[in-house]
């Protein structure tokens, strides 16, 4: 394992990113997204995901320069068009438009499309409930997840968070795959040769598998819960997609040139002015709920343990894959360097 600050982070994935065809822009989106993944463990969208970005880059599926624009459709609903490019410089562009569109009309969405989403939702949540709102947002993928009841993937992991404000405390917020796990947490798993808990997947003839490398060699996820995650992986698939005219999983899978990266789609954003309708008690109000519910033994917040993680590696750094770093450097090295201005 290597040793890395958050600054070492953030510079190593930047780097890689710009010498394969990102401008700063976007470069330092995402490289943003990456160092707040790292730095709260979530290994599995920090830097492991930095060579699924550089292949999109160069195969030319992605944009590095891509600039997003933004389309009020209504008072209270918005289109950011990432025009090709990553979804965090999307979701930065979008973020205070959409915040003054839920405080002017109490409830706003914003549909974020034709963007290639690589990273963790918690990340987006919390920039959009340091506002003051409360915010959802889902996403599908490709198909990497069969329905109940089915041996043929159709769902992407279709991940959806919740975020609640809670003043000057850490917001709470969830984060969730609808598959039993997160895709790249099986990656991880696969690469360091650890088995994965019963339920979470088939292999290529679709019997159920604990190996996590025959899950990705030709296998497929499941959903959390059987019926009930399937239910909710098919919401996700009509709001991340119906709703705002974006490829379902299957048609973004379909569409892909499979080198590795990400599919483009889109993702759905709602957010909420509580004080509209909760009344100006209503952080209070929640509070005593939080209270209420932390009184009862054994439970803690979600994203509680998150948030640990988080003051310790900001303080003490993180320890990273030794292949992986050599991988990015090698990768920063052999790149071309056209997106460095």
């Amino acid at each position: 394992m290597t040793h890395m600050s958050m600054r070492d982070v953030h510079d190593v994935a930047y780097d890689c990113l710009t010498a394969n065809g990102c401008n700063h822009e976007n470069a330092s989106a995402v490289a943003n997204s990456v160092t707040q993944a790292e730095r709260d463990s979530a290994t599995g969208h920090g830097l492991f995901r930095i060579p699924g970005y550089v292949a999109a880059l160069r195969s030319g599926k992605v944009d590095g320069a891509a600039r997003t624009t933004i389309e009020r459709v209504t008072p209270s609903m918005l289109r950011a068009d990432g025009h090709g490019g990553f979804a965090p410089l999307a979701l930065t562009t979008v973020r205070d438009p959409l915040i003054q569109a839920t405080k002017s009309q109490g409830i706003a969405m914003a549909g974020m499309t034709n963007v290639h989403h690589f990273s963790a939702l918690w990340v987006e949540i919390e920039s959009l409930t340091e506002a003051g709102v409360v915010a959802f947002a889902c996403t599908a993928y490709m198909p990497t997840v069969a329905p109940a009841g089915g041996k043929e993937p159709i769902y992407g992991t279709n991940p959806l968070a919740f975020g609640w404000p809670r003043g000057d405390k850490s917001p709470m917020i969830f984060d969730m795959a609808t598959a039993a796990m997160a895709r790249g947490e099986v990656m991880v798993a696969a690469r360091d040769n650890h088995a994965v808990p019963e339920g979470v997947g088939l292999d290529k003839d679709g019997n159920p598998t604990t190996d996590a490398s025959a899950i990705m060699d030709g296998g497929q996820l499941l959903p959390f819960g059987g019926y009930k995650g399937s239910g909710i992986a098919m919401m996700i698939e009509l709001l991340a997609a119906g709703v705002i005219g974006q490829p379902f999983s299957f048609e973004a899978g379909e569409a892909d040139n499979k080198d590795g990266g990400p599919a483009r789609g889109g993702e759905f954003l709602l957010t909420i002015d509580p004080a509209k309708m909760g009344g100006d008690d209503w952080l209070d109000h929640g509070e005593a709920f939080f209270e209420r519910y932390l009184g009862i033994d054994g439970t803690r917040l979600p994203g509680a343990r998150r948030m640990g993680h988080r003051a310790e590696n900001e303080a003490n750094g993180v320890e990273v894959n030794d292949d992986l770093v050599t991988k990015i450097k090698d990768l920063t090295s052999s790149g071309s360097g056209a997106g460095s201005a």
